[in-house]
């Protein structure tokens, strides 16, 4: 068995070094033969505090997706997401970044992607959604024309009293993430209308973001392992059920040098929950998932790595897996494993722990009411 491992794995540079010709050549007949019309940079929602900022993005031929109505039908919404999947990516092209006057200059990988991290110095930082403006320096289509975009990256308030960090799939909406077909047909199928949240989700995140005082002060971020490539998609999800927006952090789910999937479910998740953590070392956080794809174990490290930092640990039970040794190890680092079976019952819990107001739990029943109605 160790040997059929040893010989599986010892094949993958050879895989990713001619997947990098194979790209690369595509990429040539491409623009060569007109098929690239356009060129775009894809900027994701950053995250930032007073010594630096984190923004990630990608250079890729513009395929013109348009924002989705509720009354689009299958075809057009399969077109949308098929654009959104067959991609075609720039490697090797450098993007300049320039947040108040700082620039910084950094290099696509084999995937197109790029990430910005820089230092901010003594800069004075407003808060809440910032803009950093992103160019282009290679002219890709002969053609002499600039392509910017305009990337957004978020600064919390000032004294928080706790960050939430949450999964998508299965915890704010219903994918079917543990079962493949189910998964590919609402994805292909349906759009940011018609996808339905879980019942009361954006009130309970509403009321979490605001805590007790009301204020929009606790800062939220989405980390999951869906593909970048459905990033505008979850952008436009969260904005049509009014779920508030935070960073998504996903994942690329190309071929590495060394995994046939870049990057593990566990193992991105665990990289992004800790750079968040390390970026905001002065703020606690609540962790929001399910028990479909390991975010309970996912979580259980968390708290191992950063003891004294998590204030609980919420998971919406869609497997009906036994999670018991699971609660006990986490009752051992002083962190609470919550399992709940709805919105109402996470609410119940946030309220008393004192992180939300009786006013909200009511607002949060209404609208889990009125959801499910729908």
């Amino acid at each position: 068995m160790a040997t059929n491992s040893s010989s599986r794995f010892s094949i993958l540079p050879t895989l990713y070094f001619l997947k990098q010709q194979v790209s690369r050549l595509k990429l040539w007949v491409w623009v060569k033969v007109g098929f690239v019309k356009k060129v775009q940079i894809q900027p994701y929602a950053g995250y930032g505090n007073g010594k630096e900022l984190y923004l990630a993005g990608r250079v890729l031929a513009d395929r013109d997706i348009q924002a989705s109505a509720p009354e689009d039908r299958f075809w057009r919404n399969f077109q949308k997401m098929r654009k959104r999947f067959f991609t075609i990516v720039f490697p090797g092209v450098q993007v300049e970044g320039e947040f108040q006057g700082k620039t910084i200059k950094v290099t696509t990988d084999e995937e197109g992607y790029f990430e910005i991290i820089l230092p901010l110095d003594d800069l004075e930082i407003h808060q809440g959604w910032q803009p950093i403006r992103l160019r282009l320096l290679h002219d890709l289509l002969g053609r002499a024309t600039e392509v910017n975009a305009i990337g957004k990256v978020y600064f919390p308030v000032a004294n928080p009293d706790f960050g939430i960090i949450s999964d998508i799939d299965d915890t704010i909406l219903t994918t079917g993430a543990m079962r493949m077909w189910e998964m590919l047909k609402v994805t292909f199928t349906q759009n940011a209308h018609t996808r339905i949240p879980f019942a009361g989700v954006s009130e309970f995140y509403d009321a979490l973001r605001k805590g007790r005082d009301q204020i929009i002060s606790n800062p939220i971020f989405y980390v999951s392992s869906s593909p970048w490539n459905i990033y505008d998609f979850l952008m436009e999800f969260l904005d049509a059920h009014r779920i508030p927006k935070g960073p998504l952090m996903l994942r690329d789910l190309g071929l590495s040098r060394d995994q046939f999937i870049a990057g593990s479910h566990e193992v991105h998740k665990l990289k992004q929950i800790n750079h968040i953590l390390n970026v905001f070392q002065d703020l606690s956080f609540i962790l929001i998932g399910d028990s479909g794809q390991k975010d309970p174990q996912i979580y259980l490290e968390v708290v191992k790595t950063h003891p004294g930092r998590i204030l609980a640990v919420y998971i919406r039970d869609v497997s009906g897996a036994d999670l018991s040794n699971l609660a006990a190890e986490f009752q051992g680092q002083n962190v609470e494993l919550v399992m709940v079976k709805d919105t109402n019952e996470a609410a119940a819990h946030s309220l008393s722990k004192g992180w939300i107001l009786p006013s909200d739990t009511e607002k949060i029943k209404d609208q889990k009411e009125e959801d499910e109605k729908d």
